[in-house]
């Protein structure tokens, strides 16, 4: 088996110990190098086992950034080495040194929150409304019954809304509101007047553009920021994609801006993305290219911080939906390349595409799930039931 370097000169590399132990724990998952299935991997540059077995998830996504190997279908490769659990046995330094960090440091701190909005959400609404569907909702769709992106995200906003048992005239606090693809759906079809917190100045920009003669109201705000004196309460609470950003030293804070921000006899409804276990950092790669101090919660970690504020009414877990919606911004994305290429460059296309079919590969794989929790503050009265969806 051979490989070219970055030279363009051939290297033989079956006596190379990395390729054999690489290629011997990939095998473990189906996996070959240099195959023909869709999920085997086509290896470019003879250094690629050294870079991932010692930096495991970074040397991953930045070896394929650099070109050193490529997949068709990465998607399906990660989720093969998710569930075969090889991530576990490769470069867990970066790990271990994302954990420290995260736990020495505030990594989403008032002031820090700002460079998720200027980094990720801010990067152009060209690139976000090509991939995303017309609603420009970023987050998990709802597939139950959808047949495509559109109205996955449509039954996923009609969703949020019969849970929060929506009325017309009641207000709505949306709290990391992108660019209002909620906000939007409950005041036309609903009647709600809503207020939307995000710290991305281009979604607040082009949501009020959306939103028109709306009762749609956008604030450029960090969520512990917002109505300090709790002078303004709010029928129902949503926040849809926003709690990957809050981070483990602000869960206290985050439920508490919200019960302060909520009537007594409101409902909060929590949807995000979550891990099954407790882990203080984010994927590496993730962290550094696409969600810079992101963090994933637990269950035992939302119902901790969430009991001394709230009674949970509800939690819904639909996790494998976010694979279908990653697959269909993928697909969406790469029809749309030829018109972004001149203004993004050829590594940004690498970079994103592995994002989303690598984030594909995590949910398929069920190492990440996508929950929809229900909160009230006391408990509603004669009990809560969940719309049938």
């Amino acid at each position: 088996m051979g490989s070219r370097d970055a030279l363009g000169t051939e290297r033989w590399v079956q006596n190379d110990e990395n390729w054999r132990k690489a290629t011997e724990l990939l095998s473990l998952a189906g996996i070959t190098v240099g195959g023909d299935k869709p999920w085997d991997m086509q290896v470019h540059h003879p250094a690629t086992f050294d870079r991932i077995l010692t930096q495991g998830s970074l040397g991953l996504g930045e070896s394929y950034m650099d070109g050193w190997w490529d997949c068709e279908a990465v998607d399906e490769l990660i989720a093969r080495i998710l569930s075969s659990r090889l991530d576990e046995q490769v470069g867990r330094a970066g790990w271990i040194w994302a954990s420290l960090r995260a736990r020495l440091t505030n990594l989403q701190s008032e002031h820090r929150a700002w460079q998720v909005g200027e980094v990720h959400y801010d990067l152009g609404n060209d690139l976000y409304e090509a991939m995303l569907d017309p609603s420009m909702a970023y987050s998990c769709g709802y597939w139950a019954q959808a047949t495509d992106l559109q109205l996955a995200q449509e039954a996923k906003l009609e969703l949020i809304c019969q849970k929060l048992q929506l009325r017309p005239g009641m207000t709505l606090l949306d709290i990391g509101c992108g660019w209002g693809s909620l906000m939007l759906f409950a005041a036309r079809h609903y009647g709600v007047q809503c207020v939307g917190l995000t710290v991305s100045k281009e979604q607040a920009h082009l949501g009020a553009i959306k939103a028109g003669d709306l009762p749609v109201r956008f604030e450029l705000a960090d969520y512990r920021a917002f109505n300090l004196q709790g002078t303004q309460r709010f029928d129902r609470i949503a926040s849809v994609g926003m709690f990957e950003h809050v981070g483990h030293k602000n869960y206290r804070s985050f439920f508490d801006m919200a019960r302060r921000c909520l009537r007594g006899d409101g409902l909060f409804l929590l949807h995000t993305i979550g891990k099954n276990k407790p882990a203080w950092g984010i994927d590496p790669w993730i962290e550094k290219y696409i969600f810079p101090n992101g963090v994933l919660p637990s269950v035992s970690e939302v119902g901790y911080y969430s009991e001394q504020d709230f009674v949970m009414e509800d939690w819904h877990n639909f996790g494998t939906d976010y694979d279908k919606t990653l697959m269909a911004w993928h697909e969406r994305f790469e029809g749309a390349w030829p018109v972004l290429k001149e203004k993004y460059g050829e590594r940004f296309y690498r970079m994103w595409r592995y994002y989303l079919l690598c984030c594909a590969g995590t949910f398929r794989s069920r190492d990440n799930q996508l929950w929809q929790v229900v909160f009230s503050p006391r408990g509603q009265s004669g009990g809560y039931r969940r719309p049938l969806a």
